[in-house]
């Protein structure tokens, strides 16, 4: 399996310690674009992977609004398929990444 990668200068994706095999809904938005629903899985502390967005700018910032926590910042990292791979700006606090895991039930 392959896949492209954008930027390595922060902490990889792959291998993160704590990984939930979850998908969510939540509403994503890239810089002054429209809020767009989009579906979150693979999540882990550090990042998660995103279902495709055609027009997303790897330059920019991923906002994200997850119900029940307060907004969250990622960047984009590899585009495999229909799949975004992203890293969070900060990894989650373990209480964030346990209440996302009770969202997606």
């Amino acid at each position: 399996m392959r896949h492209e990668t954008f930027t390595s200068d922060s902490r990889p994706l792959r291998g993160a310690a704590r990984r939930a095999p979850l998908s969510v809904l939540c509403d994503v938005r890239q810089g002054s674009r429209p809020w767009r629903l989009a579906r979150l899985s693979d999540l882990s502390e550090r990042g998660f992977k995103l279902a495709w967005m055609p027009d997303y700018d790897i330059s920019k910032p991923l906002r994200i609004r997850i119900s029940g926590i307060e907004m969250l910042s990622a960047r984009i990292c590899w585009h495999e398929g229909k799949q975004l791979g992203c890293a969070f700006a900060t990894p989650l606090h373990v209480a964030v990444f346990d209440h996302i895991v009770r969202l997606a039930g």
